[in-house]
């Protein structure tokens, strides 16, 4: 990782070669991918250089792909707790144990066929029958059960509204607002009849309006009033994530839901995306160009959030220590107590943050990717990019930046 910060045409190469590795059908054609990969780096020195000449000849190039298969499976078991809910759960029943909950995430991005999405909300239904069922043994937890809003479930499952069809379209979003709305409302209906959390992953910002709208009007039907407890996510990123806030607070004044909708605050996993989409077509960019503006949209949105308790349940997502700091001190300074506002990590990036939080007394929860290494390689490359950006936190600390630092408002 350190490496790769450093050298930007060592990270394009890890990038091509995580999205490849699958693909490839033994170790010397991944080593040939590798040796590939490398050659394209412009004036290479040290660990590339000496890389390079190594993958010249077949010998090479298959052992670098033993190496390199090896690397990837070992990155993805960083972050992926299992290929399945029977071999995750005994991951998160650990996690539950030394104190933290967790939100399960079915791998898997846009959908290309109705029988796809079909799939994908079969699987989210099995998930979370198995999770009801595999929960149900684990020891009491009190902090991770009940807010001064209520009791909080046990199962929290995470779902994408593009894996639940593949008519995502923004200049068109009735078809796919039809086609996963019908997904939508079976795990909803589950969930209620479960006791679980259903929690709806935003994704990149073409897709923002069509899921903000669906959520909220399936969530404001009768048969939902009571059940269950559910939420969304809101993406500091986006220079108008202040406005989408204020509609959701708005809504939630105005239900009759007794269970609070929970909003996850995060910074945003598509910016690379979102910039070269809106250069592309001479758009403005609807996200922040500049980080230290995120940093603080996320402080504002994160008051907000804490203000609007028991309105709406604060879930903070982040790696930074000056963020989650903020949270947790303005949420004091209001009169919160430890269990009335989540915070959360990533599974893999997070390990250390988690196991900290968890000694205060706070309540955490940790975001856990289920699924085979192929359904996870945009996730992977997601979490690639977070790890090795200049300027992100985990960069920041891992290079021995000071704690005064680190914690200095943006």
């Amino acid at each position: 990782m350190a490496v790769m910060t450093a050298e930007p045409g060592l990270r394009a190469a890890a990038f091509r070669l995580v999205d490849v590795a699958p693909a490839c059908s033994s170790a010397a054609e991944l080593g040939e991918h590798v040796g590939a990969y490398l050659e394209q780096i412009p004036e290479p020195a040290g660990v590339i250089a000496r890389s390079r000449r190594m993958l010249r000849g077949r010998v090479g190039a298959a052992a670098s792909g033993r190496a390199a298969a090896t690397a990837v499976r070992l990155m993805a078991d960083r972050f992926i707790v299992g290929e399945s809910i029977s071999a995750a759960v005994p991951a998160l029943a650990t996690l539950w144990e030394s104190g933290a909950a967790s939100t399960v995430d079915l791998l898997g991005e846009a959908t290309l066929t109705p029988a796809e999405g079909a799939a994908y909300a079969e699987r989210c239904l099995q998930a979370l029958q198995a999770l009801h069922a595999a929960t149900a043994l684990w020891p009491e937890r009190p902090l991770l059960e009940a807010d001064a809003a209520g009791p909080l479930p046990r199962v929290n499952l995470s779902v994408k509204v593009t894996a639940l069809t593949p008519l995502v379209r923004p200049h068109a979003p009735e078809r796919a607002r039809d086609d996963a709305g019908r997904h939508l409302l079976e795990l909803l209906r589950a969930a209620r009849d479960l006791g679980a959390h259903l929690h709806v992953d935003m994704e990149s910002f073409d897709s923002r309006e069509l899921i903000l709208e669906l959520v909220l009007e399936l969530l404001s039907r009768e048969e939902f009033a009571t059940g269950p407890s559910a939420g969304i996510v809101l993406q500091a990123y986006l220079r108008d994530s202040e406005e989408v806030l204020e509609r959701v607070l708005s809504w939630a004044g105005g239900t009759s839901r007794t269970s609070p909708l929970t909003v996850r605050l995060v910074k945003g996993a598509y910016w690379d995306h979102e910039l070269i989409e809106a250069t592309d077509h001479g758009w403005q960019a609807p996200v922040w160009t500049d980080k230290l503006e995120t940093d603080r949209c996320f402080e504002r949105l994160t008051r907000t959030l804490v203000d609007a308790f028991p309105r709406v349940r604060p879930a903070i997502a982040s790696h930074n220590l000056r963020s989650v700091s903020h949270a947790v001190a303005y949420a004091r300074s209001r009169g919160l107590g430890p269990a009335d506002i989540e915070l959360q990590v990533l599974r893999g990036l997070g390990d250390e943050l988690q196991r900290a939080l968890v000694a205060e007394g706070l309540r955490c929860r940790a975001y856990c990717p289920v699924g085979d290494l192929v359904a996870g390689m945009a996730y992977l490359v997601r979490r690639l990019l977070e790890n090795t950006s200049n300027d992100s936190f985990l960069t920041s600390s891992a290079t021995g930046v000071g704690v005064d630092e680190l914690l200095r408002r943006p």
